[in-house]
């Protein structure tokens, strides 16, 4: 589906994200391995995220649709049942990555894991060596790829560092580690986003963070009733990237998660002198343990003029789902902005780093490609326009949207409805922004 998005006069309005898809997935996987029901409101509702519900269907546990909340009643740490047949996780890369850190505490009982063509390119090894020295028998295709085949067993505590800040990765052997013997920690090189973290602390696990490293204990059961998702930070970023690129605009996004590890766009585009009004959940200090609950605030933002940054390495984690847009936003930037450290970005549905210098360089951009980035020649006169093809990835997708609002001449977005995976409802938001 090909949609034009033309040049906005202004945006105005405010604006209500979807649901967090991060918490979203986390949230269903912990409730699921809960042996009591949870109730989890404002669960985000679309195509990964319904993929986590299908696959912890195929697992024993019931889940019941309410208004504005779903009960799941799962089996408990221990006890998943075993699949009939492959248990397919779509086209999400979080649900590959997590879901195995449960399956493998299921002693004795053997599971495989599959997706469709984009996960299938998708390297799954990092997952699959903590998991072995931790006791599972793993096997995937040429040692790296999905289907994953794996047997659970008695797992033992292990102490495992990180090859790059992942939180998928950290959150897969964390998950793991409630049902190994003994205390596992993990070594981040850098701090990525703590979701899982927060959830495990207040379903009343032991885990402790001194520094880069996280530690959690064994644990018989979990216990929590209730979980409260808020606005998703990324899928906000899209409608925040418009309202500081389009002249005259003016928008309020309310009740948005503003977890630090997550708020690494929005102290770009305030060094790039954005207007993005609000308070953040303060930055930690070498040895903080976060709080169990989400921190949620509303943004003001405003149009104004744009200077160019230089996103290092360490900055990446806490944005590495809007760096993308830090792109797009460069490109309206004085002067050259240029991220690197990057290279996570080529794993991701598609090679990003290579989609959105391509995407960006076909509406007028002056970007360059590099092993671990980009380097983008801005101009305040921005982009004039043209066509963009979305390559099944829904961030490229919105990236398009925005760029045409922003633009001289329009874009058209090829693919648009690849949207619907994180922000089912993002094409209405934006033209009633701009109405």
């Amino acid at each position: 589906m090909s949609i034009y998005f033309a040049p906005a006069q202004r945006l105005r309005g405010r604006l209500q994200p979807p649901p967090d898809k991060s918490i979203s997935h986390r949230a269903a996987l912990l409730a699921a391995m809960h042996a009591e029901p949870v109730r989890i409101r404002n669960y985000l509702d679309a195509g990964d995220t319904n993929a986590t519900l299908e696959a912890l269907g195929a697992l024993g546990v019931l889940i019941q649709h309410r208004p504005d909340e779903l009960l799941v009643r799962g089996p408990g740490l221990r006890e998943a049942a075993e699949a009939h047949g492959v248990i397919d996780v779509a086209n999400s890369g979080t649900l590959m990555r997590m879901l195995p850190g449960w399956l493998a505490a299921q002693e004795g009982r053997a599971y495989t894991v599959d997706g469709d063509e984009s996960i299938r390119r998708r390297p799954i090894d990092r997952i699959a060596e903590p998991l072995r020295l931790m006791g599972a028998h793993v096997e995937a295709r040429e040692g790296r790829f999905p289907p994953m085949t794996l047997r659970g067993a008695r797992l033992k505590a292990i102490d495992y560092e990180l090859p790059v800040a992942s939180a998928q990765v950290k959150s897969c052997v964390l998950l793991a580690a409630l049902a190994a013997n003994g205390t596992t920690r993990v070594h981040e090189p850098l701090p990525s986003r703590d979701h899982t973290e927060r959830l495990l602390r207040r379903a009343g696990a032991a885990v402790r963070r001194t520094g880069f490293t996280i530690s959690v204990d064994n644990a018989d059961e979990l216990s929590l009733e209730s979980i409260d998702i808020p606005g998703d930070i990324s899928s906000a970023a899209f409608p925040i990237a418009a309202g500081v690129l389009v002249r005259g605009s003016r928008l309020l996004i309310e009740g948005v998660g503003v977890n630090r590890t997550r708020t690494g766009f929005i102290e770009i585009l305030r060094r790039m002198g954005a207007i993005v009004e609000g308070d953040l959940e303060p930055p930690a200090g070498a040895d903080d343990d976060a709080s169990a609950e989400e921190p949620v605030a509303e943004l003001d933002i405003a149009y104004g003029p744009l200077i160019a940054t230089e996103v290092a390495p360490e900055e990446v984690p806490l944005a590495i789902d809007e760096l993308p847009l830090v792109a797009l936003v460069g490109c309206f930037a004085e002067g050259d902005t240029i991220v690197r450290g990057a290279a996570e970005l080529r794993l991701k549905e598609i090679d990003r780093i290579a989609g959105v210098v391509s995407g960006l360089r076909g509406l007028g951009a002056e970007i360059e490609e590099a092993e671990d980035g980009f380097v983008v020649h801005g101009d305040p006169a921005g982009l004039r326009g043209g066509v963009i093809d979305a390559r099944g990835d829904h961030r490229l997708a919105m990236l398009g949207a925005v760029a045409g609002l922003a633009s001289r001449e329009g874009v058209e977005v090829e693919g648009m409805e690849v949207a619907a995976v994180s922000y089912p409802g993002f094409v209405e938001d934006v033209e009633r922004l701009a109405a």
